[in-house]
């Protein structure tokens, strides 16, 4: 055997070497990307269904600070008008039934003396003192709902991302496993490379995404 193809077996070696590795490389990178595309499709599942159920305890204490705005402002209502027709009783009867969350707004709506000052707001309703902790759990929860809605669309983008990566790691086996039925030495080094750089560059993306591991 000459040294011209000593050399030239030499390089073809060298070549298959490196197919193989990247044929192996190939092959679990796809399994990790396929793998992290799976757990990141269930993290965007577990966290929109989180969203939609915050989205139902909101509504749900919306209704619930809708119905107590009602009972105030019935009462309220009450009270107005047994106060103006003088019926002292009537009125203590209703104002005994106040709620509690509503009353700090009424004592400080009679020391604007509504009754006299024009200037007074024209209910307790107006009155910084009425705050219904329904409705701040309502607007709580739906900010916990936007945010986690948003989370899982991060979620669904990184599982696009990885299933991305599964494509681009098949196409650097491709050209490793087809490098092996070429006979022609410098077109196998070619196609080894190519699957070489998009490998390299794909896994070098790939890493910089965050990992979901199950527990």
């Amino acid at each position: 055997m000459t040294v011209a193809q000593r050399g030239q077996t030499s390089k073809a070696s060298r070549v298959e070497i490196v197919a193989a590795v990247l044929l192996a490389s190939a092959a679990v990178a796809t399994a990790w990307s396929s793998y992290q595309a799976s757990r990141w499709t269930g993290e965007q599942a577990k966290a929109f269904a989180s969203a939609n159920a915050a989205r139902v305890e909101s509504t749900r204490a919306s209704d619930l600070a809708n119905a107590q705005s009602e009972i105030d402002v019935t009462t309220f209502s009450q009270w107005v008008d047994a106060y103006l027709q003088g019926d002292g009783e009537i009125a203590t009867f209703y104002e005994r039934r106040f709620r509690e969350e509503f009353r700090p707004a009424f004592h400080a709506w009679l020391r604007t003396d509504p009754f006299d000052e024009r200037s007074a707001p024209d209910s307790p309703f107006a009155m910084p003192e009425y705050v219904l902790a329904a409705n701040e759990q309502a607007d709580a929860l739906d900010a916990e709902a936007e945010s986690t809605a948003a989370q899982a669309r991060d979620d669904v983008q990184r599982a696009t991302n990885y299933v991305l990566g599964v494509v681009l790691f098949a196409v650097s086996l491709f050209f490793a496993g087809i490098s092996t039925k070429l006979a022609n030495h410098r077109i196998r080094a070619v196609v080894v490379g190519i699957g070489c750089t998009v490998f390299l560059v794909t896994a070098t993306w790939i890493a910089t995404f965050p990992v979901s591991l199950s527990v």
